[in-house]
C-alpha cells in the first residue's frame, strides 16, 4: 500500500464527484495504489479471483478497479478491515506467496482472531521444502502447535480430521533428522481393527499391518525423495512400526510420532510415553471424537491431559474445525458432528438428572 511521507495513505483526488458516497455519515472511502500492474495481479489474483472472494466475505462493501488502483467504499467499520488484509496480501506477495480464495480464507480467519502475531509471518513460517512443495503452517493454531514442537520435548495435538496434526508434526520429524539435530525418526500407530480382524486378513503379518501405516508413508513421500526412503528404512534411520514394537525400548536421540493416539489405551499410552531417551523428541497426535477402541474401553488420549497436567516440557495443542485445511466440506462436517456431539451430551445429562429428581420424589 503506497504511503506518503508523512505516513499516511494517499487517497486519489481526482475521482469524480459522487462515484462512492463518501460524505455519507457512516461510510469511508479509501483508495490502495499498486506500484504496477503485475503487483495488482498478484494481490487480487487471476481474473480478480481472490478480489472476488474478498467481496463476497464484505457484501456491503463497494469495490472499483481502474488502472493500478482499487478503491473501497463501504461502512466505516468494515473499510479498515479491508485496508489491513490487503497491506498483509502485499507482504504475502512479497514474500512470493501466492494468493488464492485458499490464502485469503486463512488469511481473513487470522485477522479475525486478533491475534498479536503477524499474519504474514504465521502464513510464511517455512517448515520444508521438498520437490518445488513448501510445508508450512496455515492457520494460528498451527502456527503455535509448530512453535510448542520446537519448545517442548513431549507435544500432544489434539484435533479433528484434515487440521494437519500428524502431517506438520512429520515435517517438523524429517526437518529435525535433516538438521541433525535426531539420528532417526520413529513413526507408530495403534493398530486397532475398524470393523475388520486382522486375523482374517490376507499375508503375512507384517502385510496384514501394512494397511494401519500407510498414511504414514504416504507422508514420507510428500515431505522426502521417495528413493531414499527404502534406504533410510534399510538403515534404521526412520522406522515404521505398529505401537506393540515399541514396549520394552528405550528411544534415544530420536524425533517419535505416535499417530491415531485415541485408539491408544491407558496402560498404552503410559508404555509409550515411558519409552523417552535422551535427546528425543515426542509428538503424540489423534482426535478423540474418533475412538475405534472396542465399548467400554478408555481412550489413553482423552484422560492423559489430565494425568500429566502442569508437568514442565509437556505440552497440550488443541485445533479444531477452524484448522481444517482439507477441502471447505470437510471444516463444515466437523462443526456438525460437533454440534451433535453436544446435543446428544446435553440429552443424557438431562435423561440422568430427570432420573436422580423421579428417585428423590
Amino acid at each position: 500500500m503506497t504511503e506518503s511521507t508523512n505516513g499516511k495513505r494517499r487517497l486519489n483526488t481526482e475521482r469524480a464527484a459522487g462515484e462512492f458516497p463518501h460524505s455519507l455519515p457512516g461510510v469511508r472511502t479509501e483508495v490502495v495504489l499498486f506500484d504496477n500492474s503485475d503487483q495488482m495481479v498478484q494481490s487480487l489474483g487471476s481474473h480478480d479471483e481472490a478480489l472476488r472472494y474478498i467481496e463476497e466475505q464484505f457484501p456491503a462493501v463497494n469495490f472499483h478497479v481502474r488502472g493500478n488502483e482499487l478503491s473501497i467504499s463501504g461502512p466505516a467499520d468494515e473499510v479498515p478491515r479491508i485496508m489491513r488484509l490487503l497491506h498483509e496480501v502485499r507482504g504475502l506477495v512479497a514474500r512470493g506467496t501466492v494468493i488464492s480464495p485458499a490464502v485469503l480464507q486463512q488469511l481473513v480467519a487470522l485477522l479475525r482472531s486478533q491475534s498479536l502475531q503477524n499474519p504474514v509471518d504465521v502464513l510464511t513460517h517455512d517448515i520444508l521444502s521438498s520437490r518445488g512443495k513448501t510445508i508450512r503452517p496455515k492457520t494460528l493454531n498451527q502456527k503455535n502447535y509448530v512453535d510448542a514442537i520446537d519448545a517442548n520435548t513431549v507435544i500432544f495435538g489434539i484435533g479433528p480430521a484434515g487440521t494437519g496434526k500428524t502431517f506438520l508434526a512429520m515435517a517438523k520429524a524429517v526437518q529435525a533428522l535433516q538438521q541433525k539435530e535426531v539420528s532417526r525418526i520413529i513413526l507408530t500407530r495403534p493398530a486397532v481393527e475398524a470393523g475388520e480382524r486382522l486375523g482374517f486378513l490376507p499375508g503375512t503379518l507384517s502385510d496384514k499391518i501394512d494397511p494401519y501405516l500407510r498414511p504414514l508413508y504416504d507422508a514420507l513421500h510428500d515431505m522426502m525423495d521417495p528413493e531414499s526412503i527404502p534406504r533410510l528404512m534399510a538403515a534404521g534411520t526412520i522406522e515404521v512400526a505398529p505401537l506393540a514394537y515399541m514396549r520394552g525400548r528405550t528411544l534415544n536421540d530420536a524425533f517419535i510420532i505416535l499417530d491415531e493416539a485415541q485408539n491408544t489405551t491407558p496402560e498404552q499410552m503410559k508404555m509409550f510415553l515411558t519409552r523417552l531417551g535422551f535427546g528425543s523428541k515426542m509428538v503424540v497426535t489423534g482426535d478423540v471424537t474418533q475412538v475405534d477402541l472396542p465399548f467400554g474401553t478408555r481412550s489413553g488420549l482423552r484422560i492423559v491431559e489430565e494425568i500429566l497436567q502442569g508437568i514442565e516440557d509437556v505440552n497440550f495443542s488443541v485445533l479444531d474445525s477452524t484448522d481444517v485445511v482439507r477441502h471447505r466440506l470437510v471444516g463444515d462436517i466437523v462443526r456438525a458432528y460437533s454440534i451433535w456431539d453436544d446435543v446428544q451430551r446435553n440429552k443424557v445429562k438431562h435423561s440422568v438428572s430427570r432420573e436422580k429428581r423421579t428417585e428423590r420424589a
